[in-house]
C-alpha cells in the first residue's frame, strides 16, 4: 500500500510520551516515518522513545513545553537542523483542568493555565510547523500535515469543565480556518475529537464504577478507546491517502456521540 507509505517523512508529535500522543507515534513509526516526541517529562520521553525503537521505529524524544513560545521555537528548529524538515505535526500536548468545579467558582489563574497549553500551545507550535512547510513550498515541495487533538467536549455542554471545552472549541475553529488558509501550500488541517480513551487523564474517572456504570452503556462498542486506536487514524492523515482531504473534525468515540 505505497499510498500510506511513509518513509522519509518526518513528524512531530507533542505530548507524544503517552495515550493518545503515543498511539499517534507508534502508528507513524511502524509506517516508516521519523517520529519527533516532545513531552514536558523526560523519563516519560525516554520510556516512549525506547518502545518505539524496540519495534524498529526511527524516533527521538525532546523536552519541551508547548506553552513557551521559546521553547517550542528552539525544539523545532532542533528537528529540522536533525532531520532537514519536518512534514507533520501533530498538536495533542493538553491538560484536563484539575477536577471540575462550578464555572462561578473558576479561578483565573485556572482559566489561563487551561489556555496557556490547550489553545496557545497549539498555536505555537503549528505557527512554527506552518512557517518551516509554506517556505519548503515556496520552493516546490508542497507537503505538510497539521493534526491537532481536539476533544468531544467541544461539542457537547461540557458542566464544571467550560474552560477545557473552551479551548477544544477554538482548537476545532482554529483547524477550519488553517485548512482554508494553508491548502494552496500543499498544507491539510484536521482534528480529531476523541471520546472515553485509556489514559493518565482518565484513569481517577475509570477507576470509578458509578462513572463506568453510567457511561459505558452509552458506548455502542461497549468499551473505552485505547491509544492504539489512533494508529490508524495518524497515518493516514500523515498520508497520501489523504492530500484532498483538509478542515475536518474527525470523531474516534466508539459511536458514544451517536447513540
Amino acid at each position: 500500500m505505497s499510498m500510506f507509505d511513509l518513509s522519509g517523512r518526518v513528524a512531530v508529535i507533542t505530548g507524544g510520551n503517552g495515550g493518545i500522543g503515543l498511539g499517534y507515534a507508534r502508528g507513524l513509526a511502524a509506517a516508516g516515518c521519523a517520529v519527533s516526541i516532545w513531552g514536558r517529562n523526560e523519563a516519560k520521553n525516554a520510556a516512549a522513545l525506547e518502545s518505539i525503537t524496540k519495534a524498529g521505529g526511527k524516533a527521538e524524544a525532546r523536552v519541551c513545553d508547548v506553552s513557551n513560545p521559546a521553547s517550542v521555537k528552539e525544539a523545532m528548529a532542533q528537528v529540522i537542523a536533525k532531520y532537514g524538515r519536518v512534514d507533520g505535526c501533530f498538536a495533542n500536548a493538553g491538560i484536563g483542568g484539575g477536577g471540575r468545579k462550578p464555572f462561578i467558582e473558576r479561578t483565573e489563574e485556572q482559566w489561563r493555565d487551561m489556555f496557556a497549553t490547550n489553545l496557545d500551545g497549539v498555536f505555537h507550535v503549528f505557527q512554527a510547523a506552518a512557517r518551516h512547510m509554506t517556505e519548503r513550498a515556496a520552493k516546490g515541495d508542497k507537503f505538510g500535515r497539521l493534526v491537532a487533538t481536539s476533544s468531544m467536549a467541544s461539542l457537547f455542554g461540557t458542566a464544571q469543565n467550560e474552560h477545557y471545552a473552551a479551548t477544544k472549541s477554538a482548537i476545532n475553529a482554529l483547524i477550519r480556518a488553517l485548512g482554508v488558509e494553508q491548502a494552496r501550500y500543499g498544507i491539510t488541517a484536521n482534528a480529531i475529537l476523541p471520546g472515553w480513551i485509556k489514559s493518565e487523564m482518565t484513569a481517577g474517572a475509570m477507576a470509578n464504577d458509578k462513572f463506568v456504570g453510567n457511561v459505558m452503556p452509552r458506548i455502542p462498542m461497549r468499551r473505552f478507546g485505547d491509544p492504539e486506536d489512533f494508529s490508524g487514524i495518524a497515518v493516514y492523515l500523515m498520508s497520501k491517502a489523504s492530500s484532498y482531504h483538509t478542515a475536518d473534525l474527525f470523531v474516534i468515540d466508539g459511536g458514544y456521540s451517536a447513540f
